[in-house]
């Protein structure tokens, strides 16, 4: 099959959506699939090397608001149409609802072929933070929902994106294809290496991975750890990741106190490093009300390391409370008390480190082999 992933955010910029179409578009290109990802022109193609996909891209516009970031602008690219047009596809995926999305729904249209749509983010919540309007932000639902409406088939990445989608107002077909996660073996010096380069003091660590944005409930981490600090817990605190709200939380753990517990290392982008922090680490600290999924709840699973989560949150939603992981309600206090509990009880620790890694991870491959058959299924309806 010739396929096309539609994006408005690919690498280098690293975020959830980001992260999943680059490991559609690798891997249905390693099983013998012709695979495009067309998305606004990258600053950076240091992985065009080892693709094994096509890159597509079209010329964009810088947001000020969001570094890194470009509006794109496909309909002004001569160079893209004509690319675009001279290729023969049999499906496209979009995976934003935005300028990628419709430029997806303008392809499938001109071509007549399948369009499927995937619900990736809660995206009321991204509109009040910009326009703090509750109308305005409820006219842009109403955009997302014309979209999904005008897709051939409508996936999401788990039944909270689900029921998120339900709740803006959608009420046609939805499928659930959930995210995968890249399981690799630990490179044991690399243990050696992140110890040294973050001043890791063999202190339980607690690790973040993530944007790092007030957005994913970042605040009560820091409040949950100022509460352990108090009760005389020895930890360490990570965060790895990188966002506009970092100068801000820093201040905030510098304010409560516990800065001295705090390592920051900004955007990691070697895997081996990544993967020894998750090894290291004796629990993700995830509270994320934001996220549909928890990618990264698998990433620490794949390494022996449980997560905590909000209950009933897309971040959650495979976590049984000390069966695999551990969930709480969305307070300070709670997230501390099941921290306490946590580092008190090195039975548990070890209990939940075995049962995340059997149950949590999926690899990528098999996700991707549903993901194929579902896209020949709605080709074959679709040529009917």
């Amino acid at each position: 099959m010739n396929i096309g992933q539609f994006s408005d955010s690919f690498l280098p910029i690293v975020d959830g959506v980001s992260r999943v179409v680059y490991n559609y578009a690798q891997i249905i290109g390693q099983k013998g699939h012709n695979c495009y990802v067309i998305s606004p022109m990258a600053d950076d193609d240091d992985d065009a090397e080892t693709a094994k996909f096509n890159m597509l891209d079209f010329k964009g516009k810088p947001l000020r608001s969001m570094p890194g970031y470009k509006v794109g602008l496909p309909r002004l690219d001569y160079n893209y149409s004509k690319r675009i047009n001279e290729i023969k596809l049999n499906i496209v995926h979009a995976h934003s609802p935005f300028i990628s999305g419709h430029e997806a729904l303008y392809i499938s249209k001109k071509k007549s072929i399948p369009l499927v749509g995937t619900f990736h983010s809660k995206y009321y919540d991204d509109f009040y933070k910009i326009t703090k309007s509750k109308p305005l932000s409820k006219v842009g639902i109403k955009y997302i929902i014309s979209f999904y409406e005008k897709c051939d088939e409508v996936w999401t990445v788990s039944k909270d994106a689900a029921q998120t989608l339900r709740d803006y107002g959608y009420i046609g077909n939805i499928e659930i294809v959930p995210n995968g996660t890249n399981i690799r073996s630990l490179d044991k010096e690399a243990i050696s290496d992140v110890t040294k380069l973050y001043n890791l003091n063999g202190a339980p660590m607690l690790l973040y991975v993530g944007q790092m944005s007030w957005k994913k409930n970042i605040l009560r981490t820091l409040e949950a750890a100022n509460m352990l600090k108090q009760n005389g817990f020895d930890f360490q605190l990570v965060f790895a990741g990188q966002g506009r709200d970092t100068s801000e939380i820093k201040d905030k753990a510098l304010r409560l106190g516990i800065d001295d517990h705090c390592v920051f290392t900004g955007h990691i982008d070697d895997v081996r490093l990544l993967d020894a922090l998750y090894y290291l680490a004796k629990i993700l600290v995830f509270p994320s009300l934001y996220d549909t999924a928890g990618l990264v709840v698998q990433e620490a699973a794949a390494m022996y390391t449980p997560a905590i989560a909000i209950a009933n949150t897309g971040a959650s939603e495979n976590i049984n409370n000390l069966e695999n992981g551990l969930t709480c309600v969305d307070t300070t206090l709670s997230l501390f008390e099941s921290l306490e509990m946590f580092l008190k009880d090195k039975n548990l620790q070890e209990h939940l480190s075995v049962k995340a890694y059997e149950t949590l991870p999926i690899g990528w491959d098999e996700i991707i082999d549903q993901v194929l058959l579902r896209y020949s299924d709605i080709t074959k309806k679709y040529t009917k």
